[in-house]
């Protein structure tokens, strides 16, 4: 968390407030958040640069500015807010001063995030970029069965991999999973043809459902910018440990996948031998 849906309601949310402002300067709490490029390089290279659109791939955000492109990977628990003041707490790693005097603060509890900045020609090339898989909305049912046919790993672990399809998360794969009644333990590479298709369809099923719903809004995560999730009311199985599987009355239960809490109904999601 955040994932596709949550990343995306930042992003719009983001753009209602930033798109005109510039950057004046950049304090840096905790260098290990820059990457791929010295914190004295972001200080400088960011000074009077316009941010004239904000938009994301997969689920990274991507302020479009003059001259670069600065690139913001939440991961886990990455936020942002802005504020009239410069408000720091023990969770505030990077701040942004805008040319209104206002800040852009970004806040991180577990401090996995990661902030770049790319010269404009060079943004495919960056190694946030160079491997990452393409959406569930451009990839093609050909494109995911080979992926996935060099794979043997879990079907859920595989999906995790951001590599193989962009944008879905441990909780929208536990849901698009369920929809197409796959059992996440499944080998990837046995994966039919007519299966992928499905993990595709409701892939894009799930994600924009989420994305009108503003994302999930589930344990620790909020957007932080005033925006709170809603898609949470329409899991099916994910955190539903216990409850009735709504299609066929048997109770949720919770396995571990690569390490990853994964819920599931062992009824409708059987494994095959």
């Amino acid at each position: 968390m955040p994932e596709l849906p949550e990343v995306e309601t930042v992003v719009n949310t983001l753009k209602h407030l930033l798109i005109g402002k510039s950057f004046e300067s950049v304090d840096v709490y905790w260098d290990n958040i820059i990457d791929h490029i010295s914190v004295s390089e972001l200080k400088e290279s960011i000074k009077g640069q316009r941010i004239n659109d904000i938009t994301r791939r997969g689920k990274i955000i991507i302020f479009c500015l003059d001259d670069y492109y600065l690139l913001s990977h939440l991961r886990m628990e990455g936020k942002y807010y802005i504020d009239s003041k410069q408000v720091i707490d023990k969770h505030s790693h990077v701040s942004f001063k805008l040319d209104d005097d206002s800040f852009l603060i970004y806040n991180d509890t577990r401090k996995f995030g990661k902030i770049s900045l790319v010269k404009k020609d060079y943004l495919d090339l960056h190694p946030f970029f160079v491997k990452l898989g393409k959406e569930p909305f451009v990839i093609t049912d050909k494109e995911l069965y080979e992926k996935l046919q060099k794979k043997m790993i879990p079907i859920k672990t595989a999906l995790l991999d951001q590599n193989t399809m962009s944008g879905l998360g441990n909780i929208y794969v536990d849901e698009v999973l369920f929809r197409c009644k796959i059992h996440p333990l499944t080998p990837a590479n046995k994966i039919s043809k007519v299966k992928v298709k499905a993990i595709i369809e409701n892939a894009i099923v799930t994600l924009n459902k989420a994305i009108a719903l503003g994302g999930t809004t589930i344990r620790s995560y909020t957007s932080s910018l005033g925006v709170t999730g809603r898609f949470q009311n329409e899991l099916l199985v994910h955190t539903k440990v216990g409850q009735a599987c709504p299609v066929c009355g048997t109770k949720i239960e919770k396995i571990k996948v690569g390490g990853r809490g994964t819920y599931l109904c062992k009824k409708c999601q059987k494994i095959k031998k």
